[in-house]
């Protein structure tokens, strides 16, 4: 039995806390869909979504791992009774995976469709069998479903174009079509329903794998809100130039994104995903002590990069198997016994792989190192395509015409150069091919993580048993070569294989011919090197170092207030503090009656102005609207921004009782008449001509970015830079100008998509200490007191009015509201989604105040 906690979130939404109730299930699995069809796209009903609560029961630390394919081998029974056979298949990773974790205390369940059709009359028996026996939880979808989905839109769209193939004309790759992505999206939705029927959301962590799921995690999030939800793409994510071609990138991204912790393979992978969320969302990473995070709506994103490993055991186990033993022995006598080196590849049948580009290098060493023919042979066992289409007939047919040129060109009676095998071979019988080839290439154009030269350099290591076969003595050092692509996964791992642009044919027969003539104390390191890292790194280690992150990621799940906002895919999850609440109209208006002494501070750009405006000046019923508030005697109204005071004071010359902080608050005016104050003692600005050049270097530099120069500060804007260029120069500008003014009285700080130099002890917090100290020299201490801002530096200022509830500044029963602008993490207790709610709601505190005057 499971549980499954909900709550209403229209409730928790309008600030109403509500007790959560709690349903059962058992976990008999029924059927979901018989019959052929298209769900919707996504269920909008808010009521679905499920925010849970700690649980207070210690449960089994349990696992759901969810791909495309259970781990599962299915065979009808042979006789005449009906039914099924099934039995593990050892070579899911799946399957390595839960090895590697090697730990009884954890329950490892899967969800997944099998490889076989399952008739519908058949659909339950098969699923009580495999969840009672496997714990395996089978998603049955009916054929034609099955086929949009996965042949239709993940093998036609999102694969070629994550292998960075874009659909240029109808025969290039598969043109976007809106019916394959509802049917992605519906067999998704159907994921999330069989996932729902096992999960105990309070306590399983959820590990999704693939591309063919990546719309999972919103219906998951939506349902859970504080599930513990990790995702591993396993093939390339391509640059944001590639990604950006396709019609629902942001679904995908939004998608991605609800996630807690999202794996890669490389760097690279990373990089570009981080790079996209930059671009089409406007969200920043950040990297800490090591660990990469998005913050995504209050809630932290984490990325890991880390190739996954190979199951040592299992690979071990095969090289120790007689068979192995038996097969090493016939190949010696084929190749090393008659004087001939073996070359070995092995790629699966798709246009990817780049076979014809070897075959091309093996034909020019033939032509270029004459002394070679009838010494080198060539193996080229391609497995099986995935996929189906006319490009994987085409490659087909090109492997084999260009085989047949070779060895017609080349062969000779007892010499073939290029042996091809298409034909499915047993494990063992791979694994001895690999025991025997004294290099292996692997040519790929674009692969995600190859596994290939990891298990031949297990392989190569051998055991005592293979040595004597091969005639080895024990402590004979063993040796490997490797020629890589440089666009697979595995290629920055393995430092000591020789790296190659598959498309440079020369340079790749150059080479495998380097790779058979280096010297052997040079092939022994570079094995010992790489058998150091892969015998290390294994699946094992893998899953346990996702699992460990994303268990820290999770950890303040517990803590947070959660809610779900947003429709269809753009569905995500906001996580704030318990505190933190939307500013109500009611809430505030009330409090603006009962009160007579109250203080408004207002931020300018982002808050009262929206930060993507072109104007940025006030409209005039901005101007109306703070008249009316300074028109109430009760009232003292600040606007604290960081332009400078002649803009400010331009800008709002119409409002006589406004009060002015300009420059974060170095510059102070009561209202339109006043002197200008400064909030610290006036200081020099010398320090101008060091920060001058160095601002005007990097904007030469970077298109798009602008100096301002304020009397008091300087502030490099990047705003209408590239995003990505931008954020790397406003780091190195930042690191550049604390070197160069580490010995002046001013700090450096970076903000959104600034870099600002200004005095040393300038805050805004210092604006709002200054105006509460006022106030109470003159007797008054305030009863309403209201700060809103948007951005980092107007964090200072809630934290002083904040603080300051246990002074003799405000009343001891005040009403105080810091409120951020939009829903994110902030020292603020309350939040106005942008600034047109901000208008409205001052336009509503001005009604009060004109209302009550009339009186």
């Amino acid at each position: 039995m499971v549980s499954r906690s909900y709550s209403n979130l229209l409730e928790l939404a309008s600030g109403e806390n509500s007790s959560p109730s709690f349903g059962r299930m058992t976990q008999r699995i029924p059927r979901i869909m018989t019959v052929p069809g298209i769900m919707s796209d996504i269920d909008d009903d808010p009521s679905e979504s499920v925010c849970s609560d700690p649980s207070s029961s210690v449960q089994r630390y349990r696992i759901i791992i969810v791909a495309n394919q259970l781990p599962i081998m299915a065979q009808r029974k042979t006789d005449n009774s009906k039914g099924w056979i099934f039995s593990w298949d050892e070579n899911s990773l799946l399957l390595q995976l839960k090895d590697g974790l090697g730990d009884d205390e954890i329950e490892v369940i899967y969800v997944g469709c099998l490889k076989e059709e399952i008739h519908p009359n058949e659909q339950d028996e098969v699923s009580q069998i495999l969840l009672e026996s496997y714990k395996c939880v089978a998603t049955f979808l009916p054929p034609d479903l099955f086929t949009r989905y996965y042949h239709g839109f993940c093998k036609q769209q999102l694969w070629p174009l994550f292998h960075y193939m874009l659909p240029l004309s109808p025969d290039l790759g598969g043109r976007f079509n809106r019916s394959l992505w509802q049917a992605y999206v519906s067999v998704n939705k159907i994921f999330a329903d069989r996932i729902m029927e096992v999960i105990n959301p309070e306590d399983d962590f959820v590990w999704v794998h693939d591309y063919h799921l990546m719309v999972l995690p919103t219906f998951l999030r939506k349902r859970f809100n504080r599930v513990k939800l990790g995702f591993f793409l396993h093939s390339p994510f391509p640059s944001s130039e590639i990604y950006k071609t396709l019609p629902i990138r942001e679904e995908l991204l939004r998608a991605l994104l609800n996630s807690d912790l999202i794996g890669f393979h490389t760097f690279d992978y990373a990089r570009h995903f981080l790079s996209c969320c930059s671009r089409m969302l406007g969200l920043s990473y950040e990297s800490k002590r090591g660990y990469i995070g998005l913050e995504y709506y209050g809630r932290t994103v984490s990325i890991k990069i880390l190739p996954v490993g190979i199951h040592m055991a299992q690979l071990e186990s095969a090289l120790g198997f007689p068979g192995t033993q038996a097969k090493v022995a016939e190949l010696m006598k084929q190749f090393s016994d008659q004087g001939k080196t073996m070359l070995l590849g092995v790629d699966d049948m798709d246009i990817f792989k780049g076979i014809s580009l070897k075959l091309l290098a093996m034909e020019q060493l033939l032509v270029q190192h004459p002394e070679k023919q009838g010494k080198v042979v060539l193996v080229q066992i391609a497995n099986p395509a995935r996929g189906r289409g006319k490009d994987v007939e085409e490659v087909q047919s090109e492997t084999y015409s260009t085989v047949t040129r070779i060895n017609e060109t080349f062969g000779k009676p007892g010499y073939e150069p290029v042996i091809l095998i298409d034909e499915p071979l047993k494990f063992y019988e791979r694994i001895a091919y690999y025991v025997v080839a004294e290099c292996c290439l692997v040519t790929a154009v674009r692969d995600g993580m190859n596994l290939i030269p990891y298990e031949y350099i297990i392989s190569r290591q051998g055991n005592e048993k293979l040595d004597k076969v091969l005639g080895l003595e024990p402590s004979t050092p063993k040796k490997s070569m490797l020629v890589l692509s440089e666009f697979i996964g595995c290629s920055p791992s393995l430092s000591g294989a020789i790296r190659v642009n598959p498309w440079n044919i020369d340079a790749v027969a150059e080479a495998m011919d380097c790779a058979i003539a280096m010297a052997e104390p040079e092939k022994q390191m570079r094995h010992e090197k790489h058998y150091k890292y892969v015998s290390t790194h294994d699946v094992g280690y893998w899953a346990r170092s996702f699992l460990q992150d994303l268990e820290r990621t999770c950890k303040d799940h517990v803590h947070c207030r959660c809610w779900g906002i947003g429709f269809g895919l753009s569905f995500r999850v906001v996580a704030l503090d318990p505190n933190f609440r939307k500013l109500l109209m009611e809430h505030i208006v009330s409090a603006y009656k009962r009160t007579t002494t109250r203080a408004i501070l207002l931020d300018y750009d982002g808050t009262l102005m929206p930060q993507g405006q072109i104007n940025k000046s006030p409209s005039s019923k901005t101007i109306e609207i703070l008249n009316s508030l300074c028109r109430d005697k009760n009232n003292t109204v600040f606007i604290v921004s960081a332009r400078s005071r002649g803009t400010l004071g331009e800008w709002f010359s119409s409002s006589e009782k406004l009060g002015i902080a300009a420059e974060h608050g170095y510059f102070l005016r009561m209202k339109r008449d006043a002197e200008w104050e400064t909030c610290v003692p006036q200081v020099e600005c010398s320090w101008k001509q060091i920060a001058e050049p160095v601002m005007k270097l990097y904007t030469e530099t970077t298109d798009g970015s602008t100096i301002e120069d304020k009397e008091t500060a300087m502030v490099w804007c990047y705003e209408d830079a590239d995003p990505d260029f931008g954020s790397c120069q406003a780091k190195e500008l930042l690191d550049h100008l604390e070197s160069v003014l580490a010995n002046e009285p001013v700090t450096v700080k970076s903000g959104q998509n600034i870099v600002e130099v200004k005095p040393q002890g300038v805050s805004k917090g210092l604006v709002a200490k200054r105006l509460l100290s006022t106030l109470h020299e003159r007797g008054i201490s305030a009863e309403f007191v209201l700060c809103i801002g948007d951005d980092r530096s107007d964090e200072d200022m809630f934290e002083v009015i904040t603080s300051s509830l246990d002074g003799p500044s405000i009343a001891p029963s005040a009403e105080v509201f810091a409120c951020t602008v939009g829903k994110k993490p902030s020292k603020a207790k309350y939040y106005l989604d942008d600034p047109v709610e901000i208008v409205r709601l001052m336009q509503g505190l001005a009604s009060v105040s004109e209302n009550t005057s009339l009186l």
